[in-house]
């Protein structure tokens, strides 16, 4: 099992930035790669970066040249830094961990919330 717990949500102005951060727990050995991902009202989960174990990463053509995946394996540790926000980024972000048997696991989301 692995335990996921994001924060760093809050409300920003456009153009202004955040960063979510994850802190991992349990058997995150098992763990070959971390993603962000979001929901907005009314729309379904979408995948906004992702690492794999040996750093590659990916990002949606929305977020690509604004937002950075980054890890700390010191502290267990997956961060989203977000510049250059717009409305659009308004969403609850999750942090997801894919483990062993491509197992899922997922936070609980942290509220992100761009406006004037």
């Amino acid at each position: 099992q692995v335990q996921l717990v994001e924060s760093g949500g809050g409300l920003v102005q456009p153009g202004g930035s955040l960063r979510l951060s994850c802190a991992a727990s349990g058997s995150i050995f098992s763990i070959y790669a971390m993603d962000w991902y979001r929901q907005a009202p009314g729309k379904e989960r979408e995948s906004v970066a992702t690492m794999t174990s040996g750093g590659s990463t990916n990002y949606a053509d929305s977020v690509k040249g604004r937002f950075t995946i980054s890890r700390d394996d010191a502290r267990n540790m997956v961060y989203l830094q977000m510049n250059s926000l717009k409305p659009q980024d308004t969403a609850v972000y999750y942090c997801h961990a894919v483990g062993s048997a491509n197992v899922g696991y997922w936070g609980q989301g942290t509220q992100v919330t761009v406006s004037s």
